[in-house]
């Protein structure tokens, strides 16, 4: 019953996996595991009925059991297979439907092969494999864990590592309660506890996936996919996070601006390879430069801003020269030129329309100085 309500969890979270990657085999898995945690629960529901209505050990094996694991083992390298040929599904919504029909498909010809056998598998007590049914299943396990350590080869996620030990785990537990001389023994047990442990080792390698997975798009729904950086979004937060410090605390803090001059220029003349290239220079730049504590975001298309908390005008214009001088001097071409604006809390201004406002004219109101030029708000330097 445990290894039933871990497969259903699994099955949520596998599920979960698809809608964010649309992988394949997360999708045939989540449908497998559902179809393999029903038939545990059944087993397990009507297994100590069985031991009530038939006293002592019972030498006939369930027929769900074996239909079970052979159905997980099946879909395991379904699922190899399909993933090989199309890894990403194209149209979501009918491939959870043909998924459906896959494993339906799976589940329905193992259970036919099983209960269309003559006579009911049943336990051999001292013999050398007292239940040699289940060798059938473990060589389906063995081929899934060679297929899924292959795999590893180039896809190397937390999933892929736990499918590839739990198809291990499943081939020991076939192989151990193949010794099993009567339910209930030590190998019936320890087999049954590999097979709840191959589901947690599933489960937990799911879990992670799914834990990188939020924070990564947690990252880009704070991040510029081109530089890095933060976001109008993000930058937007930390200032709004920077008043509300300055307020309680008294003390200033400072926004530059930047604009990266002549891009158009560059586009035309090196193509948008290169302006890309441009703009990602200065996100690099921004991004070695600034302090820890300091957020450096993509302010718009050629524009850029860096919120410096804990700073005045004098040590704005300190990191605007170092921004400036690493950009003159990173080795590349074409060489590139900037315009800086700042503002300072609460000296230009006491929100964030009015500080942005400020650090915009100013970086305008600069922009006719010339080239190679640090153009600040109260003064300018050359940036040689």
């Amino acid at each position: 019953m445990a290894g039933s309500l871990i497969a259903f969890t699994f099955a949520a979270n596998a599920m979960m996996r698809f809608r964010g990657t649309h992988d394949r085999i997360s999708l045939i898995l989540a449908f497998g595991f559902v179809l393999a945690g029903l038939i545990e629960a059944a087993i397990g529901m009507t297994f100590y009925r069985g031991i009530e209505m038939a006293p002592g050990h019972s030498t006939e094996i369930s027929l769900g059991w074996f239909a079970g694991r052979t159905l997980l083992g099946v879909v395991l390298l379904v699922a190899l297979v399909v993933e090989k040929r199309v890894p990403v599904a194209r149209e979501p919504g009918k491939e959870i439907a043909a998924a459906t029909m896959i494993v339906g498909g799976i589940a329905y010809l193992t259970s036919a092969f099983y209960f269309m056998l003559p006579r009911v598998p049943k336990i051999h007590p001292h013999t050398l494999i007292p239940r040699p049914w289940d060798l059938l299943p473990a060589a389906i396990y063995v081929a899934a864990t060679i297929g899924y350590g292959r795999r590893l080869r180039k896809a190397n996620t937390w999933l892929d590592r736990s499918l590839f030990v739990a198809a291990g785990l499943n081939v020991i537990c076939q192989i151990t309660i193949s010794q099993s001389q009567h339910m209930l023994d030590a190998c019936y047990t320890l087999g049954h506890g590999l097979m709840v442990l191959s589901y947690v080792v599933v489960l937990g390698g799911t879990l992670l996936d799914n834990a990188q997975l939020f924070d990564q798009v947690s990252r880009l729904a704070a991040s510029d996919s081109l530089t890095g950086l933060a976001n109008h979004r993000r930058m937007m937060e930390v200032l709004e996070n920077e008043i509300e410090r300055s307020r309680r605390t008294g003390r200033s803090f400072a926004v530059l601006l930047f604009d990266l001059d002549g891009l158009k220029k560059i586009n035309d003349k090196y193509g948008h390879l290169v302006g890309s290239r441009a703009i990602k220079r200065v996100g690099n730049v921004l991004s070695g430069t600034c302090r820890a504590i300091d957020t450096p975001a993509r302010y718009g298309g050629d524009e850029f801003a860096l919120v410096l908390p804990e700073s005045g005008e004098r040590e704005a214009e300190q990191a605007a020269m170092r921004i400036c001088e690493r950009l003159q001097n990173d080795g590349e071409e074409p060489r590139l030129a900037i315009s800086v604006g700042q503002a300072v809390y609460p000296m230009d201004g006491t929100t964030i329309e009015q500080l942005l406002s400020a650090a915009d004219t100013a970086l305008y109101d600069m922009k006719g100085l010339g080239q190679k030029k640090l153009r600040l708000r109260h003064a300018t330097a050359a940036c040689l």
